[in-house]
């Protein structure tokens, strides 16, 4: 019971979100990767929000109108790096196609970024019981952690492993990236929504 309250708290969230963004920076300025470098700040700019959410869960004390303003403003954030990911991919395409890793290196990569969505599914269930904004900004900004993570791992695992032409490898990349686009923008947008979305 204790293990299973330790995954569901929101603050086991942001240390993942924590450790990623400080991962991704670390590798892109050791390769040099801006890649990684800008998924590390995406991920920065991520732990900063989901941190403040729940600052303002705290202080608001279950005040549905500052959790609610809250929510809208995560809500545009989102969007806004919907298309900054939009940037990204169009990097990745035109000049990276991913970091090759020792094959235990994408092993734990890959479990880490499934245990992100775990985390994430979990964190869905639990906000879909509940009317308060703040969960439900905690849940999207969890999708939209790691939706980025499974694109990275993606990205890393196509190249690390052999099997695909390099033409493949960036149809698929390109593919991926604007699935992503469009679900962290629709994070974003039902956010925004409000009132409209209050029980959604």
């Amino acid at each position: 019971m204790k293990v299973l309250n330790l995954v569901r708290s929101p603050y086991t969230s942001l240390a993942f979100n924590v450790a990623y963004a400080l991962g991704n920076c670390i590798i892109g300025f050791l390769n040099p990767s801006w890649w990684f470098i800008t998924v590390g700040a995406y991920y920065t700019v991520l732990a900063i929000t989901r941190f403040s959410v729940l600052q303002v869960r705290r202080k608001a004390s279950g005040n549905y109108d500052a959790e609610l303003f809250a929510r809208r403003i995560t809500g545009t954030l989102l969007v806004v790096l919907s298309f900054c990911i939009v940037g990204v991919n169009i990097m990745s395409a035109i000049k990276d196609r991913g970091t090759a890793f020792h094959e235990i290196v994408m092993i734990t990569i890959a479990t880490y970024t499934f245990t992100k969505i775990t985390i994430s599914i979990i964190g869905m269930v639990k906000a879909k019981r509940s009317a308060s904004p703040v969960l439900k900004t905690l849940r999207n900004i969890s999708l939209a952690d790691a939706c980025v993570s499974i694109y990275t791992m993606q990205r890393s695992m196509l190249v690390s492993f052999p099997g695909m032409e390099a033409a493949e490898i960036l149809l698929l990349n390109i593919f991926t990236g604007t699935a992503v686009w469009i679900v962290v923008l629709l994070l974003g947008i039902n956010l925004i929504g409000g009132e409209i979305y209050r029980y959604g």
